[in-house]
């Protein structure tokens, strides 16, 4: 019996060690493959700024402006109060937007605080890029053709005033590039 369990004890350990052995593949990229793969990825998260606390809102801002396109409220409002915890005493303005639009009773609330956020951060965001593309978009039928713009890391419009609804309308303003 003891033999038949050290057998079947030794079969389960050379299979466990066979199926756990993978191959390994090393690939090598020469500079020119690198500037051409870097060249043909989109502008996703380059961006740099001069100060940590630009980055963080402009982190925030980004997630809140995804949500806000995906008509997802709760993540909206919730990214929002994170943001305004962000925000120090120097930039009291912007920090009560952030926490209405965290307070927001619905969606298209928070879009609106979302507009008037964009009008106080966007010189902000202009002025402490120290590297990267940011875009200046615009959307002229937001709020009953009023129009409103918002800022995004990548090229593609994807609008965070009519969700899903008319999640491409819009157009890019102003490319910003340090």
């Amino acid at each position: 019996m003891k033999t038949l369990m050290k057998t079947t004890i030794a079969a389960f350990a050379l299979i466990a060690f066979i199926s756990c052995k993978e191959k390994q593949t090393v690939e090598i990229n020469t500079p020119e493959e690198v500037k051409t793969a870097k060249e043909n990825t989109a502008d996703v998260a380059d961006q740099g700024f001069i100060d940590g606390m630009t980055g963080k809102v402009w982190h925030n801002y980004l997630e809140i402006k995804m949500a806000l396109a995906k008509s997802d409220e709760s993540q909206a409002k919730s990214i929002s109060k994170d943001m305004a915890a962000s925000f120090g005493e120097e930039r009291m303005e912007m920090k009560k937007l952030a926490q209405q639009m965290a307070d927001a009773q619905d969606i298209e609330e928070v879009r609106e605080l979302f507009a008037q956020f964009t009008e106080k951060a966007g010189p902000m965001f202009e002025d402490a890029l120290s590297e990267g593309t940011i875009y200046k978009k615009y959307c002229p039928m937001a709020f009953n053709n009023e129009g409103a713009y918002w800022y995004a890391d990548v090229k593609e419009i994807t609008n965070p005033y009519f969700g899903e609804k008319m999640l491409k309308c819009g157009s890019v303003k102003k490319t910003i590039n340090k």
